[in-house]
């Protein structure tokens, strides 16, 4: 299996690269050249299996020889043997044919972990054989940083580098952040909001001296191998429901558009999904480039749902390539008017594809806490911000009642308490390995939004 950039100007390359380097060269994402297809007899015969045996077979094709089967095997094993529910993904129902998938009984909570916690085995693994040592850089509006860092933490050959929104995360989300003492993982406050923390990131990829210089390797959901695992949960939960002898519909509170992404390489790969339906809070580029074929940026509102207050998302212009027939010249320009103009319009034809894979809603912020209210009243399931968006959108959007419809939990209610107790009067409580998380000492580095200064602190040429 090779991979292409979706700006179609860097070389071709295979999995471990790409899941190595992140970025593309010529600052694109990376692609699996082609599709591989599961057919009906094999999905079909996922029903049943573990979910790391599902991972497996779901991810085997993508990763080709870069690893053996039996190296793919013990890293997916170790990397779930963590989680707090034998199911590790389930699946709980909250209405006639409306469901939940849970994908917070990871380490950190949310739905981060279950992508995560397997690149920090692939990139131990790799790293090993190799000798050689990398240096991670991320951004996060909340949750890709903790489970970043929770996965890292303590790895030999890798130093993380962390980038969030001072102010803009919750006080959980940035606690698992900035509480781990180990040596070689560090959380930066940089002043602005998410979509300038990604800005940066890019920059120092785009800066490829600088990048050559520390080892530069990128673990965002720009990077191939967190959308790829990602994909699984999509074929266990709508086994679990009947495919392939059913469809099944996905609703996904989205942020960076990588979760339901994930979606869509699932459906590519021919598990028979429905509808993808987008889901934002006030934050609703998405939304409205459904709406109106135009993709604008707008200022950055903070919310309820933090993990979702962006407005440039970066796994946008993976679809964007599968909606321009693959033309890399045409995301390339794409890419420029959103860079340079804030905005650009999709072809007719482009936007009559993606209404034809894709529907969305929007949550305003009372909606949000009155879904929370409503779930907890209806079903006494106490559900974050973030899946409380989703829940407003699989019940706002138009949909065939027959097809079952999950929403992707994406977080512990325990990482949002002030939102739920807002919301509903319950102030969630974190489960008992992370009671004393208030108790233990922060180590926080804060910088400006300057990209000297953070390439400086990467470098460790200033103090993190």
């Amino acid at each position: 299996m090779q991979y292409v950039s979706t700006r179609g100007q860097a070389p071709k390359i295979g999995f471990e690269e790409a899941m190595l380097t992140g970025l593309a060269t010529d600052g694109g994402l990376y692609v699996p050249e082609t599709w591989p297809q599961l057919s009906q007899e094999e999905i079909a015969g996922l029903a049943g299996l573990s979910y790391e045996e599902v991972a497996f077979r779901v991810m085997k094709p993508f990763i080709g020889e870069a690893f053996t089967d039996a190296e793919l095997k013990g890293i997916i094993e170790r990397a779930y043997s963590g989680f707090r529910h034998v199911a590790r993904v389930p699946i709980v129902q909250i209405g006639p044919n409306d469901w939940l998938l849970e994908l917070f009984h990871g380490p950190t909570l949310a739905f981060k972990d279950v992508a995560m916690q397997l690149i920090g085995q692939l990139f131990e693994a790799s790293l090993a054989r190799s000798g050689r040592n990398v240096t991670i850089v991320g951004a996060t509006s909340g949750d890709t940083g903790s489970a970043a860092i929770e996965a890292f933490r303590g790895r030999k050959g890798v130093e993380v580098f962390i980038l969030y929104p001072d102010g803009r995360v919750s006080d959980v989300q940035r606690r698992q952040m900035t509480t781990p003492d180990d040596a070689n993982v560090h959380a930066l406050a940089i002043d602005g909001d998410f979509d300038d923390a990604q800005a940066r990131l890019k920059d120092m990829f785009n800066d490829h001296t600088f990048r050559d210089s520390v080892g530069l390797a990128g673990v965002n959901s720009i990077n191939w191998a967190r959308v790829l695992a990602q994909a699984v949960y999509y074929f266990t939960a709508a086994v679990a429901l009947g495919a392939p002898g059913r469809k099944v519909s996905f609703t996904v509170p989205t942020g960076n558009f990588g979760d339901i992404f994930a979606g869509y390489v699932a459906k590519s790969m021919g598990l028979p999904i429905d509808r993808l339906v987008i889901a934002t809070n006030q934050n609703d580029i998405l939304h409205r480039t459904l709406e109106t074929g135009a993709h604008t940026c707008e200022t950055v509102q903070p919310s309820v749902s933090p993990s979702m207050d962006i407005q440039i998302s970066s796994n946008f212009e993976r679809l964007l390539f599968e909606l321009y027939d693959r033309e890399g010249t045409a995301v390339v320009q794409l890419m420029d008017d959103l860079k340079w103009a804030g905005g650009f319009e999709l072809s007719q034809g482009a936007l009559e594809r993606l209404k034809f894979g894709f529907s969305s809603a929007r949550a305003s912020e009372e909606q949000t806490l009155a879904t929370i209210r409503a779930t907890l009243e209806q079903t006494e399931e106490v559900v974050c911000p973030h899946t409380a968006v989703g829940i407003h959108g699989a019940r706002v959007v138009e949909r065939d009642p027959t097809v079952p419809m999950v929403v992707l939990a994406t977080a512990h209610p325990a990482k949002f308490p002030d939102a739920v107790e807002q919301a509903c009067g319950i102030r969630p409580e974190l489960p008992r390995h992370m009671a004393d998380l208030f108790d233990r000492p922060e180590r926080i580095t804060r910088v400006a939004n300057d990209l000297e200064a953070i390439k400086a602190i990467v470098a460790g040429e200033a103090v993190a």
